[in-house]
């Protein structure tokens, strides 16, 4: 089963995409998610220009060797664009081989080990009232687990607060990114967030109970003695994780986190490789991964990283808003309910427009997400609808202190 064509595809129904498209000589189809929010443009250089001439030809089944050609033949390794580019390809040889086999996806990749994937959802809100209602309406839309994010009093626009959009460009599709000519400047203050964050998981508590799991996102802006007083304020509101308190380049900073803390950590959205868990897997410093399928170089890439987790108790959390597409959701939720090692899913619903463009059998019922039972990744590109959405600029935004200074965003 040889490929004859491979199509970079960029759309834009509510926020940018980047999909490729394989087909067989065979006719088979096989769909790969490359979006990387605010850099969609270079992953796109990097498939056409330097993937693709090298595919064509190629045996689809060879889903293993290809992995490594691509990785190895290279020699500049790893890197968000080169991984995203790298799980574009190998999923979308997965989705051939499993649409040959006329099976599911995670059939091809030992059968199911649950019923579907608990999936948690993001609630937020620029005061209490807010958040509350935000929760209220997670909980009406089935949702068991829910990630609380808050305004911050003295603070205009902070990061997983989308009611705080309210400059005109807004937000879209839930996320933070913004269709500009240039980021968006948001201003930060840490000592403000460590003084406010502890009383709203008290209130929040106080108003939804102690069985309902709780998540939170500190997105890399601590240091590694702020991010310890933090996960030590939150132990009495058992959170189910606290998500990237530190910046990931410094893995070992999470060992002064771990020192002060029991309150569980995940990190690894940002990380695309294996060797960037290492450290942190031989240590046991982190509970939960956070690597998509998109950003890690593939269901191969990714089964790779959570075979090794679960050597240690390990558990996954794999990133999905809406900066994952349909296809790259789908492609998570297949590897999820298949793994031993699964902990839970993040999920936003992605906007109508995008579930035009992407015709996706991914279902969500009772709190869990459950893959569709088609061949493949059970995920259909519309061409004639995606038409209608072309490729607009965005950029997620930038952070700085009050004096001006840069600050992790």
């Amino acid at each position: 089963m040889l490929i004859t064509s491979a199509e970079v595809l960029v759309s834009s129904p509510g926020r940018n995409f980047v999909t490729l498209r394989l087909t067989t000589d065979d006719g088979v189809v096989g769909l790969g998610d490359a979006t990387l929010n605010g850099r969609e443009l270079a992953v796109v250089a990097y498939l056409a220009e330097h993937v693709v001439p090298l595919l064509i030809g190629k045996d689809a089944h060879r889903i293993e060797d290809m992995w490594q050609f691509l990785y190895r033949g290279a020699y500049w390794r790893r890197g968000p664009v080169t991984m995203a580019s790298i799980a574009a390809v190998d999923t979308a040889l997965w989705d051939i081989k499993a649409r040959a086999a006329g099976m599911p996806l995670y059939q091809l990749l030992g059968g199911r080990s649950r019923t579907g994937a608990l999936a948690y959802g993001h609630a937020s809100g620029a005061d209490l009232p807010e958040l509350f209602d935000s929760v209220r309406d997670h909980l009406e839309q089935g949702f068991r687990a829910i990630r609380i994010q808050s305004g911050i009093p003295g603070l205009g626009t902070v990061y997983g607060v989308a009611s705080s959009a309210a400059d005109g460009a807004g937000r879209y599709d839930h996320e933070p990114a913004r269709r500009s000519a240039a980021p968006v400047e948001e201003v930060w203050d840490t000592r403000a967030y460590l003084r406010h964050v502890p009383g709203v998981f008290e209130a929040v508590r106080g108003e939804f109970g102690a069985e309902l799991p709780l998540l939170h996102d500190a997105h890399h802006r601590l240091t590694p003695i702020q991010a310890a007083k933090l996960g030590k304020s939150l132990e009495p509101f058992d959170l189910f994780w606290l998500e990237d308190v530190t910046p990931a380049e410094n893995t070992a900073a999470l060992r002064r986190v771990r020192e002060h803390t029991t309150t569980p950590l995940a990190i690894g959205e940002v990380f695309n490789t294996i060797w960037d868990y290492r450290e942190l897997f031989e240590e046991q410093l982190i509970d939960y991964v956070r690597s998509p399928v998109t950003h890690a170089g593939g269901i191969t890439a990714l089964r790779r990283i959570l075979d090794y987790a679960g050597v240690y108790q390990i558990k996954s959390g794999v990133h999905g808003p809406t900066d994952i597409s349909p296809v790259g959701l789908a492609a998570s939720l297949h590897l999820g309910v298949a793994i031993p090692n699964f902990g839970i899913q993040e999920y936003m619903t992605h906007s109508a427009a995008t579930d035009e463009v992407f015709r996706s059998q991914v279902r969500f019922e009772g709190g869990l997400l459950v893959p569709g039972e088609g061949p493949g990744l059970g995920v259909v590109y519309d061409d004639d609808v995606a038409a209608g959405h072309p490729y607009t600029a965005a950029y997620l935004p930038i952070n700085r202190l009050s004096d001006g200074s840069m600050h992790d965003w």
